[in-house]
């Protein structure tokens, strides 16, 4: 089958581009690699979600791909590993041996946040293991809590946590951070917030399933110690997950698509969307207006092309 739009990944800017897509009658697959939804499944609760006060993420996710399949947009499970353009059709390929053919591709593929690779990180990841302040920082107001990272997100990630937590610890392993100089100032002026470095963390402490505390080795001497937390915020960057696609897209030094708003490639036929994009604010609102964006650029595209 030729499809219109073929949308690599099923998270928030994948199954809302597919939503978009459908609306403007045109023919979809949604394929994704692990679970539809996104990171955004993973997350305890969501509560910045605009009309929404508060839900499960799974249930968003839940939400998102019925409302997508309502509308007949047709999904599959894949790990796409190439999409080539031969006059003017798009073959997408699987790891598992299949190949679909589209008019459009869409990728959304996202970007994952960097983990640190502990033992018991993904278990405790929604028990006091976060990768997003303004997601998850409301849930230890008053408590304790630590930021791990040294650039500017990092710091970002600090400053706002140290608004509502009574301590916020920053660890980095090099002595000096990376992120901007007044933006350290202000972080550091803060009598909540104290500075833990050149400190590597080790090791995370649990308790009954949840994150109790952060075991530390000092990066100069290896000697070791624990510091008791609430909640560990991981700062160290995300990866993004476009290498397969660098034939189809223009991508940044760091692996982003280097598209601007609206996610059209110079790639006659090609798009992209959400995180995986070039922008400098990566949030569940942001990521469905991208995927809003990129159908809409898509439906235009599909409507001149013969």
């Amino acid at each position: 089958m030729l499809y219109d739009i073929i949308i690599v990944g099923g998270g928030p800017a994948g199954l809302t581009a597919a939503i978009y897509a459908r609306r403007n009658g045109k023919s979809v697959l949604v394929l994704e690699k692990e679970g539809f939804g996104g990171q955004i499944a993973y997350a305890p609760r969501v509560e910045n979600y605009p009309g929404v006060s508060s839900i499960q993420g799974s249930e968003l996710a839940e939400r998102m791909l019925s409302q997508a399949l309502e509308l007949n947009a047709e999904t599959d499970i894949g790990t796409v590993y190439a999409v080539e353009d031969r006059d003017g059709i798009k073959r997408v390929r699987t790891q598992e041996g299949e190949e679909y053919t589209g008019r459009c591709v869409i990728i959304a593929a996202g970007a994952r946040h960097r983990r640190l690779e502990l033992p018991g990180e993904g278990e405790l990841t929604g028990r006091g293991v976060s990768y997003c302040a303004v997601c998850d920082g409301g849930f230890y107001a008053g408590g304790t809590v630590a930021v791990a990272g040294g650039g500017d997100s990092a710091l970002q990630e600090a400053l706002l946590l140290s608004d509502i937590c009574r301590t916020v610890y920053v660890i980095h392993r090099r002595d000096e951070f990376r992120g901007d100089t007044e933006k350290q100032k202000r972080l550091f002026a803060r009598e909540n917030v104290r500075a833990v470095t050149p400190m590597n963390i080790v090791a995370l402490e649990q308790s009954g399933g949840d994150l109790t505390g952060v075991r530390l080795r000092h990066a100069l001497t290896g000697a070791e110690q624990l510091l008791n937390v609430d909640a560990l915020f991981i700062s160290v960057g995300q990866v993004p997950e476009l290498g397969e696609f660098a034939n189809v897209l223009p991508l940044t030094a760091d692996g982003y698509a280097d598209l601007e708003e609206g996610g059209i490639a110079p790639a006659p036929g090609i798009f992209a969307a959400g995180d995986c994009r070039r922008k400098t604010v990566r949030q569940l609102t942001t990521a469905v207006a991208d995927g809003a964006f990129a159908a809409l650029n898509a439906c235009r595209y599909l409507d001149m092309v013969p």
